[in-house]
């Protein structure tokens, strides 16, 4: 190729290029604005926050294929041949990808079906949060511990899933030992004071508190009373805590394992 073709070639592409470059720029500005409008539009709508981000992701893929079509059109290329090979590349990357694929439509089932939504308090894949956001292919919890957990949609919308939240009032169930001495109605009453003392408590619920096992070395009491899901752990851990300090109080012993050794001298 001589230098006069070359020359002719520069001064032909370089505007295109230059205006794809600028389209792309701006093009994704825009995008971006625009994605940014629709979730402002469907969040004074009160479209359903597990449905927005699942909507604003789909939204702005769809846009930047549209954008990356026109860029070819700019660029001179034929669209309809760029297409085709969008299509052909769409089949060998979904076939490479057919767990992003299974993740997507598992975004979809649980949308359509709403085993839970944005705000719930669930326990899937061995973890237990509260569900932050939905998207396309992913879920977002925020465990007790503030920490961000993320799940693929796929194996969550086939596995089970215990969703803590759905009846809005939730059960907490504890286990609390106490020796074979002490006195089984003083610490049933005991246990009955710190119930009643919690402020997460529901006090339209009777709470159940009874003998559940003989064990080894303690006699185990099952105590279970009732919240709001919301406020679980609040009862649990306050549970936990005021027990042992009003046992503590009332001189009534948490035992622990312990094993006798007799040693035989001959």
């Amino acid at each position: 190729m001589d230098l006069t073709k070359l020359i002719d070639l520069v001064v032909l592409y370089t505007p295109k290029v230059v205006a794809a470059i600028l389209l792309w720029i701006i093009g994704s500005w825009a995008i971006s604005k625009i994605v940014k409008v629709f979730g402002n539009i469907m969040a004074s709508r009160n479209v359903d926050e597990s449905l927005q981000p699942f909507v604003r992701s789909l939204a702005g893929i769809l846009l930047k294929v549209l954008l990356v079509i026109t860029i070819a059109g700019v660029l001179g290329i034929d669209t309809t041949a760029f297409a085709a090979v969008i299509a052909a590349m769409g089949l060998a990357i979904g076939m490479a990808l057919s767990g992003s694929l299974g993740n997507f439509a598992g975004g979809v089932l649980i949308l359509l079906f709403k085993p839970f939504k944005v705000g719930d308090l669930i326990a899937a894949q061995g973890f237990t949060g509260v569900v932050e956001e939905i998207q396309a292919f992913s879920t977002k919890l925020v465990t007790p511990d503030n920490k961000t957990i993320i799940l693929a949609n796929g194996p969550l919308s086939a596995a089970p899933i215990e969703n803590i939240s759905t009846k809005g009032e939730i059960r907490v169930d504890m286990t609390y030992g106490i020796s074979y001495s002490d006195d089984i109605d003083k610490a049933k009453q005991v246990i009955r004071q710190v119930i009643d003392q919690c402020p997460h408590v529901l006090k339209g619920k009777e709470p159940d508190i009874f003998v559940s096992e003989l064990g080894d070395s303690s006699v185990n009491f099952a105590v279970r009373p009732w919240a709001e899901s919301k406020h679980y752990w609040d009862v649990y851990f306050y549970m936990h805590e005021n027990i042992k300090k009003a046992f503590d109080k009332n001189e009534i012993g948490i035992p622990y394992p312990t094993m006798d050794i007799n040693v035989s001298q001959n």
